[in-house]
């Protein structure tokens, strides 16, 4: 039996990811298609549940830059996504974890102070 190959257009249409991403993805090294004699890109069968995890791991506000390094650790479904020990890996996330902290602390300071400006504009003179 023939495992089960993709062209871009079919992973786009499986996946609702446009195919300038799955390029983009491609040019970052989050994916690696085949190429056919005729240039066409050949994505593998598990290229869907990858194409998922890397949205998950993009909407958890991790770089591109690390998503390389970890997603071969993610498996499964990527509704229901399994992480396999890789090295470094909970270093890694608990650095982006903490960056994220400091960001959304950053934004609340911002929030505050926009708060204030509003509030003075608001009573100031007209």
């Amino acid at each position: 039996m023939r495992s089960e190959h993709l062209l871009i257009g079919e992973l786009s249409t499986r996946t609702g990811v446009s195919r300038r991403l799955l390029r983009y993805y491609e040019q970052q090294g989050l994916l690696e298609p085949k190429r056919q004699t005729n240039g066409y890109r050949e994505y593998c069968e598990r290229a869907p549940a990858v194409v998922g995890h890397i949205r998950n791991l993009l909407a958890a506000g991790l770089p591109t830059t690390m998503i390389v390094r970890l997603i071969d650790c993610v498996h499964g479904d990527p509704e229901r996504p399994v992480l396999s020990g890789c090295p470094g890996m909970v270093d890694g996330l608990a650095a982006e974890q903490a960056r994220v902290a400091e960001e959304i602390e950053r934004l609340r300071q911002s929030q505050q102070a926009l708060g204030v400006l509003l509030a003075a504009a608001a009573h100031g003179p007209r």
